[in-house]
């Protein structure tokens, strides 16, 4: 518990006390945000706004995380670091997007298949590092089953084919998994401190599973024997609640910054790390499926855009919405920004809530 409040306290100082000084380094380097001339009307007074200030909510995260078990002596974990590796490499690959569209003044990075293409090769790389490094209980950070609430045997996708064939399949589920949240969290980063704050509700979910599944782990010698047959096999659950609150402190402290009238926007840097770093928990904690709803503001925002584009070329140039992602059709409504973005914290709230009240259910009826 120690190197879980020295980690969150490090993060949350870091991005607190040092952001107004990236800020005027990301001036002074001209990293301003570039706006779409098609986009909402009152979005052009932030052109000029620092951006890419992903990499101060990765640096307070990382520099929290390795904080917190240098003090306190405590074993850094294979689990956690595999979070911290898909959260940097998937925000590198944002970085690279963001200093594009500085470098070129235009809202277009890197083209959408070489973005998707870096996205593919973290999530590949994770994916084959999750399935090696066993424990001395033979346990790895991952399992090739896929999960609910914990592991679903009989989809199992080494029951197909062998540990070969499941790990490829693995392999693309979890390119699935990682590709869709980071691309979610990207698409609802568009008002100030709404991909910010709806990240803390969604990844904070993960303090509240991680640490659940620690103490109810099946190695633990604590264990009521009374319960012993609902015990989680997640590896290093303490670590990766730990990983997850030096992520939510992070953004904390960045959002004092981001919220409306944000002085700093997170960027492609920071939407697809956080995306990453969502999906990693999720996979590693084995509540994959359970994602629906501890991500679901950012599926609903993501849908919006999809059933947009579906219902125009069906219908021949027609909208459902006035603008897509949905955000911004209640921004052209009238709504106030903050309004919007606040209402739709409650949103992802809610979800968040439905996700860890079925996960606790399910131990609870078990």
């Amino acid at each position: 518990m120690v190197v879980l409040l020295l980690s969150g306290a490090f993060a949350l100082a870091f991005t607190l006390f040092t952001t107004p000084l990236f800020i005027r380094l990301f001036k002074r380097l001209e990293w301003g945000q570039f706006i779409r001339d098609d986009g909402p009307q009152s979005h052009h007074t932030k052109r000029g706004t620092a951006t890419m200030g992903g990499i101060i909510v990765i640096l307070g995260a990382v520099g929290g995380y390795f904080f917190g078990h240098l003090v306190t002596g405590e074993r850094i974990t294979v689990s956690a670091l595999l979070v911290l590796l898909l959260m940097v490499s998937l925000g590198f690959v944002g970085f690279i997007d963001d200093f594009s569209k500085v470098r070129k003044q235009r809202s277009l990075g890197l083209g959408g298949w070489a973005k998707v293409a870096g996205q593919v090769i973290a999530a590949a790389a994770f994916a084959v590092l999750a399935l090696g490094f066993p424990d001395e209980n033979g346990l790895t950070p991952a399992s090739t089953a896929i999960s609910a609430v914990r592991d679903i045997e009989w989809l199992d996708f080494a029951l197909l084919g062998g540990p070969v064939i499941g790990g490829i399949l693995f392999t693309i589920w979890t390119i699935i998994i990682v590709v869709s949240a980071s691309n979610a969290v990207n698409v609802a980063d568009g008002l100030d401190g709404l991909a910010t704050g709806s990240s803390i509700l969604a990844i904070g979910a993960y303090i509240l599973i991680a640490f659940w599944q620690f103490n109810q782990n099946c190695l633990s010698p604590s264990l009521d024997a009374a319960v012993e047959y609902k015990c989680y096999d997640a590896r290093d659950s303490l670590d990766l609640a730990i990983v997850a609150a030096a992520i939510v402190a992070s953004l904390i402290g960045f959002l004092w910054w981001n919220t409306s009238p944000a002085q700093i926007f997170m960027g492609d840097t920071g939407s697809l790390a956080l995306g990453g770093a969502l999906a990693a928990l999720a996979i590693l904690t084995r509540t994959e499926l359970l994602l629906v709803f501890i991500g679901g503001l950012f599926l609903i925002v993501t849908g919006s855009v999809i059933v947009q584009r579906i219902y125009f070329k069906l219908s021949g140039g027609k909208r459902i919405f006035l603008m897509s992602p949905l955000h911004h059709h209640f921004e052209l409504k009238g709504w106030a920004e903050v309004t919007v973005v606040v209402r739709f914290w409650l949103i992802g709230g809610f979800l968040v809530a439905v996700g860890v009240g079925l996960f606790y259910l399910e131990w609870a009826v078990l």
